[in-house]
């Protein structure tokens, strides 16, 4: 393969986001939809005209974007499209030769009793089963595609913060996350995927959607923070298995994924009841990110200004002064507001990220 052939190969790891409202979405022309990877709703799931992987978050947005909808394509509507679903029909995917969207949406009690009928119903080993199953579903699907090489995952746990037989379930999610990481031969720590972990309303379904490609991603860690994968046993008996962000291939035009991003100093929360406090040391952490993957970009490829950011507000009281602060700081960058828990009780915003590379 000749070195411009290569380059546009790569290139075509790249995606776009949108937020649209539902009445654009309704609106867009069928050649429109032949690029949508996948879409994604945040208080109910997407109504589409085609065969699309799409699920709901169950995080219900904030101020004006209630009619929102996430959507994910391909920069080129005409590059040819891969499709499918598990034989279990849960996880539904979409891709290009190069990059794949997937999605799956479960309520854990009743998959757990359908795989396992005369397994002991123990609210912990109930998650820890159900999560791990719907992973290793996941890495099944990875490699029957060959899109080995998970980019970004987004997870949206019930009642996260809740206790189950004695354990955070937001800790029990690692313990599972990890286990199927490590059943798949997946590394666990340094070459992991951007994630984010956020927790919907009790008695929702487990949510989890992601983006996997044929190449590794470029992993970026925080020099302010601990890696999350070496975080000290006292936060769970099983690290959580993400890195800070990741750029998606080595194209000039790749994206970035920033992962959910809080007020964390090294491994430990900092500001704690402060929201306004705690949004500022958010910022400081995606700039930080942000200098990091331009380093290894080795060029100035992306900045505050022009990313995608998805908010997640624990309190809706807070929204105005989180508000506030993003006003006076984010000079321009779009921004969509969502109520959620976050994996840390003391922990009152998280803030995602992805960047479009512009040139």
């Amino acid at each position: 393969m000749s070195t411009t052939e290569s380059e546009t190969r790569a290139a075509t790891a790249a995606v776009r986001l949108d937020y649209v409202t539902s009445d654009r979405l309704e609106s867009q022309p069928d050649s429109w939809w032949h690029g949508v990877l996948g879409v994604v709703g945040f208080a109910r799931p997407p109504a589409t005209p085609i065969q699309v992987p799409s699920t709901s978050t169950m995080t219900p947005p904030l101020a004006a974007d209630a009619e929102l909808y996430e959507v994910w394509r391909l920069p080129e509507p005409g590059m040819r499209v891969v499709h499918g679903s598990t034989q279990r029909g849960r996880v539904h995917y979409r891709g290009s030769e190069d990059v794949l969207f997937g999605c799956l949406s479960f309520d854990e009690e009743s998959d757990v009793s359908e795989d396992a009928p005369d397994a002991a119903t123990d609210a912990g080993q109930v998650l820890l089963r159900a999560a791990e199953a719907a992973y290793d579903e996941i890495f099944a699907v990875l490699d029957a595609t060959q899109h080995r090489h998970l980019i970004r995952i987004w997870n949206y746990v019930p009642a996260i913060n809740a206790v189950a037989a004695g354990e955070e379930r937001y800790r029990l999610f690692n313990s599972a996350r990890q286990a199927a990481f490590r059943k798949s031969g997946r590394a666990t720590m340094g070459s992991v995927p951007a994630a984010c972990a956020l927790g919907s309303p009790a008695g929702s379904p487990i949510c989890i959607y992601f983006l996997a490609a044929r190449r590794p991603p470029r992993v970026i860690e925080n020099p302010r923070q601990t890696s999350a994968y070496h975080y000290p046993p006292k936060f769970g008996r099983h690290s959580p298995t993400f890195s800070r962000a990741c750029i998606s291939s080595d194209s000039p035009q790749a994206n970035l994924f920033i992962s959910g991003t809080a007020s964390l100093v090294g491994h430990e929360t900092v500001h704690s009841g402060d929201v306004a406090a705690q949004t500022r040391e958010t910022l400081a952490n995606i700039n930080a990110l942000l200098g990091e993957a331009n380093r290894a970009a080795g060029a100035a490829r992306y900045s505050l200004e022009t990313l995608k950011l998805k908010v997640y507000v624990r309190h809706a009281s807070d929204l105005g002064a989180i508000q506030a602060v993003l006003s006076r700081e984010l000079r321009g960058a779009s921004a969509v507001f969502l109520q959620a828990d976050i994996c840390r009780e003391d922990l009152l915003v998280e803030i995602e990220a992805v960047g479009e590379c512009r040139g």
